[in-house]
């Protein structure tokens, strides 16, 4: 038998053995990871899937890779809706409640409403009489911009104009 002949023997035996590990492996289209590679990095797919799969935990509220059971989730929405309603009347304790208890109190939200309208605003502008700018410089204990100069004066030139005169 010519060294040709052994080889092409050699190769027809070893696709043989490739078919049948092949055959055993099944075809990997049909895995239901999304890397569909290898065998390989299917299972290291899994494997980190199963890593960051949530575990149950009710001891450790602090841990980011566990959560609490159902049963310990509706005790804290019961306890979170208890320490809203902080003992509210029942005919307070919903949204549609308190609307129509506010829609129906139109004196209170008048005097609300009012109160409001002679607060000092932050966040957009606001027209005040000189009075009333008095009083809010007096409650935050500053000053007005006029009582300081002008804040763009440029206090180097001034120094150095000084130096040479």
């Amino acid at each position: 038998m010519s060294l040709q002949t052994q080889i092409h023997s050699l190769v027809i035996r070893i696709a043989d053995e490739f078919k049948a590990v092949y055959s055993g492996i099944g075809d990997l289209t049909s895995l239901s990871t999304i890397d569909k590679t290898s065998l390989v990095a299917a299972i290291n797919e899994l494997e980190a899937a199963i890593a960051t799969a949530a575990i149950i935990d009710d001891l450790d509220p602090g841990n980011t890779t566990s959560t609490y059971s159902s049963s310990k989730i509706i005790t804290l929405i019961d306890d979170f809706r208890s320490q809203i309603l902080g003992g509210a009347d029942p005919a307070y304790d919903t949204l549609l409640e308190l609307q129509q208890a506010i829609e129906n109190d139109q004196t209170g939200i008048a005097a609300i409403t009012a109160a409001l309208d002679v607060r000092v605003r932050f966040d957009a502008p606001q027209t005040l009489t000189a009075i009333e700018q008095a009083q809010a410089l007096s409650n935050i204990g500053a000053v007005a911009s006029s009582d300081i100069g002008d804040p763009e004066t440029d206090y180097v030139v001034l120094f150095e104009a000084a130096l040479i005169a």
